[in-house]
């Protein structure tokens, strides 16, 4: 199963935060909240197995 961590407020931020969490061994998603193809301008989500949830969590504690 998949935990939603975080709201971003676009997609650039988004690609941000995979690029980190792929640095550090941690499986992630970004998922548009309306399309597929929406815009890079618009929100996103960024979802984390829920095994590496406190993992994702303490990454962003250290920010």
């Amino acid at each position: 199963m998949w935990s939603k961590l975080l709201d971003v407020k676009n997609g650039y931020a988004a690609e941000v935060w995979k690029e980190l969490f792929d640095a550090e061994a941690v499986s992630n998603l970004i998922v548009p909240p309306i399309a597929a193809d929406a815009p890079l301008a618009q929100p996103r989500e960024i979802w984390v197995p829920d095994s590496k949830t406190h993992v994702a969590q303490e990454i962003m504690r250290k920010i």
